[in-house]
């Protein structure tokens, strides 16, 4: 019951979406009509500019943490359940149910999770993301080797705990399931680079 409970909780937080509600009140658009047409944070940087983005992310990120810590307090003896928490929110995000199941891509939710969860997990993959994001400048490849990297490192630390493992592959599946068409573009080299400003849609 508790598992249901912690994925409600944060399937329910992760319907906020930060960068809808920032591009109704900044530009009077809606953010999933412009760039790219995720309701994400890169896309809002590409679109709207950095500082939005960065007030995206911070906002995406937090209710993770939020929904986290909640389910963290209300059901201390389960230590799965800060990950079921995690993984409603970017279910949520993903797929808000107030605006048609048309969300983001739940990077900033993952990564509020971890760190919300464990922090040694939040530094390590916010740590990978920031690498190979420097390395390439591709948004979409950072995100998908850092998802890549959670049940890697949640098998280090969690090793007798096959649930929390299981749980960290979702996570994972959900990456690399929303990056589908940002997988193919890097295949065949039209993948946009962080810095790159669009305002049309592909």
């Amino acid at each position: 019951m508790f598992r249901l409970v912690c994925i409600v909780i944060g399937y329910f937080l992760g319907c906020f979406q930060t960068a809808y509600i920032i591009g109704k009140k900044v530009q009077k658009i809606d953010i999933r009509n412009h760039g790219s047409g995720n309701a994400g944070t890169t896309n809002v940087i590409r679109v709207m500019g950095w500082r939005v983005g960065i007030i995206t992310f911070i906002g995406d990120f937090l209710k993770a943490v939020v929904a986290v810590l909640l389910c963290k307090m209300f059901f201390p003896d389960n230590p799965a359940a800060g990950l079921y928490a995690g993984l409603g929110t970017v279910i949520g995000h993903n797929w808000p149910a107030f605006l048609k199941f048309k969300g983001g891509k739940g990077i900033a939710a993952s990564l509020g999770t971890l760190l919300a969860f464990d922090y040694r997990m939040g530094f390590i993959c916010a740590g990978i993301m920031i690498v190979v994001l420097l390395i390439s400048r591709f948004v979409s490849l950072a995100s998908i080797i850092m998802s890549v990297s959670i049940p890697i490192f949640l098998y280090v630390f969690y090793k007798s705990n096959i649930e929390i493992i299981i749980l960290g592959s979702l996570f994972t599946l959900s990456a690399i399931f929303r990056h589908k068409d940002n997988i193919r573009r890097l295949l065949k080299g039209q993948e946009t680079k962080l810095g790159q400003r669009t305002n049309t849609k592909y």
